[in-house]
């Protein structure tokens, strides 16, 4: 998945490292990056005494949100952009879920049951299921959902060989597959796996999905697809007296500056996307705090290997080794944030971080590099950059001042998000900055995205193509969780450390500025946050 976020200010000079670095040292707090931190950044002493908290949350009123991005669409199966899947996972859930440390838990299903030889899963519902419009959810119904999504595919496509999906009874599901596929019961809760009614209910395609009818904790009220989105809490919820608010509204506010001041103004809740030079800001804040975990998210450099220039392994790793990733992740993320060594994150098993030998900063090695490719006295090139979001503008200073060290001139193009995306769909850049985002907590979800030249993205849409990596990665499918597939996968990582396709920055904590007066608010690995907890003090 991809994560945007919408902000931008003047770019940082690539001299000014030095300088922000003692900044960092001197006056940010780290974050340590776990996956099960999830709790509130610590707030000075003197902005905790100025604000000081209820003593008990009320139950009710309406939680609004800020968000860089409208909601587009609530079609499960046919989207992948954060805008739409965070709003889509308030109204449609799955069989099994993930929690703020991004471990698989059962959710609609009470139970599962995955036979010995990882062909047959077996689900459970529990009892007294409703949709939102107050009829019961059967097995049936999920069947229906999974088939579709089968038919659809789209780009979170099932990618398990399902030999048979069939109800057993009303609350029993039976999911049968051809061969064994190891990420199966982890893809089985992104979003996309959400139950929907048999048939949608009895309406088209196109209506269903205009007012949709799901089994969580929020029913769509009134929407916008250029503004905002209304959700009200839904009535047959099956978390007994959840959610406790009775309104939230998504609120579009598409600049991080104005993002904020409506959040210290009381005017939202929360916002989604905090921008991480904005962190220690909100944290100390006299009415605002910081809630922070650990994420799937890796910031990174990509390449179009069908570039003239960056099909050149030599110059992509040349690039690589100009590139001082440390000291850009601690010039840009004020503490919340790693370095990256591999393309997974350290939230992620078999991430092999620790292990993995990246291409380090070294501007003699880079030139070395550069010499031994089709372009040893150099080029001009360009960067793709969506505008608005202040810390990949830094990004792309610093990596064009890195690519000047070796003789590489690149040109930043910075253009609207929209726009942005239709370039790399399109396969119209040389170099672009984005992120990776993998959408379960399972290697293969981050993994496949970006390395199967045949699949949606095509590597990224890098095109990336290499026989013995696309055959590790249907290894590590096909393995049992344990030291062999960890070997697979770490020889993987090291084929793309070498090969640099893409060039991992640094991975991201989540961060959400929220208002002193909300508890309950829960935010997951993958950026989105839950809300059927959520209370606000008076």
């Amino acid at each position: 998945m991809s994560y945007f976020n919408l902000s931008f200010k003047k770019p940082i000079l690539f001299g000014a490292i030095s300088i922000l670095l003692l900044m960092v040292i001197a006056g940010c707090s780290g974050s340590t990056n776990k996956a099960d931190s999830n709790k509130e950044a610590p707030a000075n002493a003197s902005a905790a005494t100025q604000s000081p908290q209820a003593s008990e949350p009320a139950v009710g009123g309406t939680f609004v949100y800020g968000r860089p991005a409208s909601v587009t669409s609530l079609d499960l199966h046919n989207q992948i952009t954060s805008n739409n899947a965070f709003a889509i996972d308030k109204v449609f859930e799955s069989l099994v879920a993930f929690d703020g440390k991004g471990q698989i838990v059962d959710w609609l299903a009470k139970s599962h049951r995955i036979s010995e030889d990882g062909l047959t899963y077996t689900f459970a519902l529990r009892d007294g299921l409703k949709f939102s419009n107050g009829t019961d959810v059967t097995a049936e119904d999920a069947v229906f959902s999974l088939e579709r999504h089968l038919k659809v595919g789209g780009p979170l496509a099932i990618s398990a060989k399902v030999d048979a999906i069939k109800a057993q009874d009303n609350k029993t599901l039976v999911i049968t597959l051809k061969e064994p596929y190891t990420p199966f019961i982890s893809e089985l809760s992104n979003f996309s796996n959400g139950i929907l009614p048999n048939n949608f209910g009895g309406v088209s395609e196109e209506e269903f999905f205009k007012k949709p009818i799901g089994t969580g904790p929020f029913v769509v009220e009134t929407w916008d697809t250029a503004g905002d989105l209304t959700f009200t809490k839904n009535k047959f919820y099956w978390q007994e007296g959840k959610p406790y608010i009775d309104k939230l509204v998504y609120k579009l506010i598409e600049d991080d500056s104005q993002a904020i001041n409506q959040l210290k103004a009381g005017e939202v809740n929360a916002i989604e996307s905090l921008a991480l030079q904005n962190a220690n800001e909100i944290k100390d804040g006299a009415d605002t705090k910081v809630i922070t975990n650990g994420s799937w998210v890796t910031e990174q450099l990509f390449f179009n290997t069908l570039d003239e220039h960056f099909s050149d392994v030599h110059v992509r790793r040349a690039l690589a080794l100009a590139l001082d990733r440390e000291g850009l992740t601690k010039a840009l993320t004020f503490g919340y944030a790693q370095t990256a060594n591999s393309l997974l994150p350290t939230t992620i098993p078999y991430n092999s971080n620790d292990t993995i030998k990246a291409l380090n900063f070294n501007v003699e090695a880079a030139k070395e590099e550069l010499a031994k490719s089709a372009f040893p006295n150099g080029f001009t090139t360009k960067l793709l950059v969506a505008s608005g979001n202040s810390t990949r503008a830094q990004e792309a200073q610093i990596i064009q001042a890195a690519g000047q060290t070796i003789g590489i001139k690149i040109e930043i193009e910075s253009i609207e998000l929209a726009t942005f995306r239709e370039r790399f769909f399109a396969y119209d850049f040389a170099a672009m900055l984005n992120s990776g985002q993998a959408d379960s907590p399972e290697a293969n979800s981050i993994i496949a995205f970006q390395t199967d030249p045949e699949g949606f993205s095509k590597s990224y849409w890098t095109h990336y193509t290499n026989d013995e990596v696309t055959k590790l990665l249907y290894e590590g499918q096909k393995t049992a969780d344990g030291d062999a597939r960890a070997q697979i996968y770490t020889k993987l990582l090291q084929t793309l450390a070498d090969e640099v396709p893409y060039i991992p920055l640094y991975y991201p904590d989540v961060l959400q500025g929220i208002r002193s007066s909300v508890d309950g608010l829960v935010v997951l690995p993958n950026g989105s946050a839950r809300f059927e907890d959520v209370r606000i003090s008076q």
